[in-house]
This record gives structure tokens, C-alpha cells and sequence, in this order.
């Protein structure tokens, strides 16, 4: 019977196809190894870029939130200007009753006006009409200056531009848009351009537009 012996103190002196296997599977090990490392670094340098920062409030956006506040505040406090208020003048009553007056006296006008002419015929009315047209337009004369407010004829075309006297011309129709505004002058107004009432007494009682009549 054969016997081997080993000796292990002996070191190879060939370099077979055994070797060659088992060192290409040593490096390829160590490549792989270097590899996953290289990896699991990368990994976590990006872990570590991805993390939010923590949100530090900067001294200098205090003073502008402060700001904001007091802006707020004044809105608040600051109002509208109050629009003001309309001033509406009296009317003198005692000019209107010395005016009823001085009609009455020369037109007998409150007299046509409170009588009841239903009982009258058109011819008796008409003869009436005409006294009190005579007396009316006496008074007026005397006592007022009359003249027209548009110096156009009626039924003429009249062109109201912007900024026109409201209290002057009176828009009647389809009322559209702004000024200028064109039309027919429907009636040319008046308006009293000298006022001659006579001075009343002092203690006068112009309630009493006409006295009662006492014939003895």
C-alpha cells in the first residue's frame, strides 16, 4: 500500500488554471465590495442634502409684519368725509301772499277760481276768463319783468351741451346718456328778470289776501 505525504511548508512554483480562477473571483469580490460601498456613501450624502433645513424666522421680517398691522389698523380707523348736508331755504311766505293779493285785486282771481262754474255755460265762463286774463296780466306787468329762458323759437332744434343750467331747461322724452343732449323746444320757459312788490307796513296781516266787503 501506496502512502502520500503532504508537506504544507511547500509553496507553488506554477500558477494553473485553478489559480487563475481563484484569484479572478477574489477581485472580482473586492470590485464589488469597493462598489456597494461607494453606493451606500452616495446614499447617504443624499439623504443628507434632501433633509428640509430647519425654518429660522430672520430678525428682519418682524418689523414688516409689524407694519402690516398698523396699516390694517388705519384702514380701519380712516372713514369716508360725510357727505354735506343740503341746505333748503325757506320760502318768504309773506312775498306769495302779497303776490295772491295783488291777483285778487286786479284779476278777482281767487274769486274765478273757488266759484263753481259747472252751472255756467262755456260762453259765460269764457266772458269770465277774459276779465280775469285782463286783470291777471295787469298785475304782472306791474309788479314783474318777464323775459323767455331760451331766446329759440318753440318747435325749433336746441342742443343742450355738458355743464347746462338744469334749473333752466327741463329734459322731458327718452332720457339716454350724457350731455350734449338734442332736441325740440317744446316750450321756451320763463323767467322773472326784475321783481318790483310794493313795501308792506309794518303789523301788516298779508294772510288777508282780500278784505271782506262791508256796503253801507
Amino acid at each position: 500500500m501506496n502512502t502520500y505525504t503532504i508537506d504544507l511548508n511547500l509553496q507553488p512554483t506554477t500558477f494553473d488554471l485553478w489559480h487563475v480562477c481563484l484569484a479572478g473571483t477574489v477581485a472580482v469580490l473586492a470590485l464589488i465590495l469597493i462598489v456597494v460601498l461607494i453606493s451606500v456613501l452616495l446614499g447617504l450624502r443624499r439623504c443628507k442634502k434632501a433633509a428640509p433645513a430647519p425654518v429660522v424666522p430672520t430678525p428682519m421680517l418682524q418689523p414688516e409684519i409689524k407694519i402690516v398691522e398698523k396699516i390694517v389698523e388705519v384702514e380701519k380707523i380712516v372713514q369716508a368725509p360725510a357727505p354735506e348736508p343740503v341746505i333748503l331755504k325757506e320760502a318768504t311766505q309773506d312775498a306769495a301772499l302779497q303776490l295772491l293779493s295783488l291777483l285778487q285785486k286786479e284779476a278777482r282771481f281767487i274769486d274765478f277760481i273757488k266759484e263753481d262754474v259747472s252751472a255756467f255755460s262755456d260762453t259765460e265762463i269764457g266772458a269770465a276768463a277774459r276779465v280775469v286774463h285782463q286783470g291777471c296780466t295787469k298785475a304782472l306787468n306791474e309788479h314783474f319783468t318777464l323775459a323767455p329762458v331760451s331766446q329759440d323759437l318753440e318747435g325749433s332744434r336746441v342742443t343742450l351741451n355738458k355743464g347746462f343750467d338744469a334749473a333752466a331747461f327741463r329734459l322731458t322724452g327718452n332720457i339716454v346718456g350724457e350731455a350734449p343732449f338734442s332736441g325740440t323746444l317744446v316750450h321756451k320757459g320763463w323767467q322773472v328778470t326784475d321783481l318790483r312788490l310794493p313795501k308792506l307796513t309794518e303789523g301788516h296781516n298779508a294772510k288777508i289776501v282780500a278784505a271782506a266787503e262791508v256796503e253801507l
